[in-house]
């Protein structure tokens, strides 16, 4: 449901936006949590934080763009086949990828 400005503001009017935070806390310590959201990691930016380096290095290390990156970490887009092979190593063995390209 889209609530307008006036419902909103009608419906925070009436709430006790501290005594939510303290339930909230209460219930944190008390173990009683929400759902937990495990996030998978894509292999391209697995490999680039084993690696230690920035977007940028890794871009140049890999010999694309920073922007190419950033849509294969963000799932845009996939890496060729070629790419994949050198993201594996990466992934596997960073301290290779900086001595053969460092």
């Amino acid at each position: 449901m889209v609530m307008n400005e006036k419902e909103l503001i009608e419906r925070d009017s009436n709430r006790d936006v501290w005594q939510e935070t303290l339930d909230a806390v209460r219930s944190i310590k008390a173990g009683k949590v929400g759902h937990v959201e495990t996030v998978q990691l894509l292999p391209v930016v697995e490999a680039r934080q084993k690696s230690g380096l920035s977007q940028s290095r890794f871009a140049e290390l890999l010999g694309i763009s920073v922007r190419t990156l950033q849509d294969w970490e963000q799932g845009r887009r996939k890496p060729s086949r070629a790419a994949m092979s050198l993201i594996q190593i990466a992934k596997q063995r960073p301290d290779i990828l900086r001595e053969v390209f460092g």
